[in-house]
């Protein structure tokens, strides 16, 4: 099967690049522009079997129809995206065009190729800010309704996979919602975590990139936004899915849509940590004391925002590996001393 991979220099289609490469026979094809992606990232994935790459943006169409044709592409795996929900805000139309746009080219470009298989990265941002606190979790029959342009992008490409669905019998999806990713490579060698790749990208803005960023002695300090949600310890609770677990499912995916019709999953553990817990739990396995100041809220941030993931444990018989908070905290700690 030839499987390829938009945005496999990024952070998490570079770990499920990494998982195709040494659990599957696939050829494997990765197209990146490398505008957020990283080459120290592709040579060492390079180390664990050869595939090819390509920089190319996605918005030169005629370039990626004819990629999809030359190499007899099976499955699409789309992970190129802009996700930062700030800059999404700031800017619309690039969120858009890089998102939306280019998703329906690369569907439309499957299609020119008899492409069967689209495995989609999404987002739990197309829930938008939730009404009621579900300590139960957020199901994929929840009312979606985006508060950013991010979100949105995100819930009209989705939108546009199950329409053109409707027309092509042949052509299947996975769409996978994303929780709070984080985490890097688990790869033990000696007895010591020494993760390989991790998330690279500079100015992250997610929880425990940042921490790592203060044990490491990258940031002095940092933020956490509001201690008055109605919480057990009044700040925001969020659900942290390792990145291989991740990566897990949509290797899955792939094995999944041979036998089942297209489908909307979420990717989470089901269960949440506050912000206090993930900054005491960095300092607890870094041995690493640093300042985390209390700020005001930040508009739109929901109290607890948790997946229910009963449906893709069932359906796809999914079975994390890695939920572990300490363990998360550590893999990221540890690449980010390598970076």
């Amino acid at each position: 099967m030839n499987i390829l991979v938009t945005g496999g220099a990024g952070y998490i289609g570079s770990h499920v690049a990494k998982q195709l490469l040494e659990s599957t026979t696939h050829d494997i094809i990765i197209i990146d522009n490398l505008s957020t992606g990283n080459k120290q990232t592709l040579k060492t994935l390079q180390k664990i079997r050869d595939f090819k790459f390509i920089k190319l943006d996605l918005n030169r169409f005629k370039k990626v129809d004819k990629v999809l044709e030359k190499y007899k592409i099976d499955t699409i795996m789309h992970f190129a995206a802009s996700i930062i929900v700030p800059e999404s805000v700031e800017n619309p139309l690039k969120y858009y065009m890089n998102n939306t746009v280019n998703t329906t080219n690369l569907i439309k470009c499957a299609f020119n190729n008899g492409i069967k298989k689209f495995i989609f990265s999404s987002t739990a941002a197309v829930y938008g800010e939730p009404i009621d606190i579900l300590t139960s979790g957020i199901d994929e029959s929840y009312v979606t309704h985006p508060i950013n342009p991010y979100g949105m992008s995100k819930l009209m490409s989705e939108q546009i996979l199950m329409d053109a669905a409707t027309i092509n019998d042949d052509f299947k999806f996975v769409i996978f919602r994303y929780f709070n990713v984080v985490g890097a490579d688990i790869n033990y060698d000696a007895s010591e975590l020494q993760p390989r790749i991790g998330q690279s990208f500079p100015n992250a803005t997610h929880l425990i990139k940042i921490a790592s960023e203060c044990a490491s002695g990258k940031r002095v300090k940092m933020s956490i936004f509001g201690d008055d949600y109605a919480t057990d310890d009044g700040t925001g609770v969020r659900d942290y899915i390792h990145v291989d677990d991740l990566a897990d499912a949509h290797i899955r995916a792939i094995d999944y849509l041979q036998i089942n019709p297209s489908d909307i999953f979420n990717l989470g553990y089901g269960k949440g940590f506050s912000v206090k817990e993930v900054v005491e739990t960095m300092k607890q396995v870094t041995k690493v004391d640093f300042s985390a100041d209390i700020v005001n809220r930040r508009a739109g941030d929901p109290a607890i925002l948790i997946a229910n993931n009963a449906k893709i444990i069932s359906k796809m018989n999914w079975t994390p590996k890695y939920d572990d908070l300490a363990l998360i905290c550590k893999s990221a700690y540890e690449w980010e001393k390598k970076l």
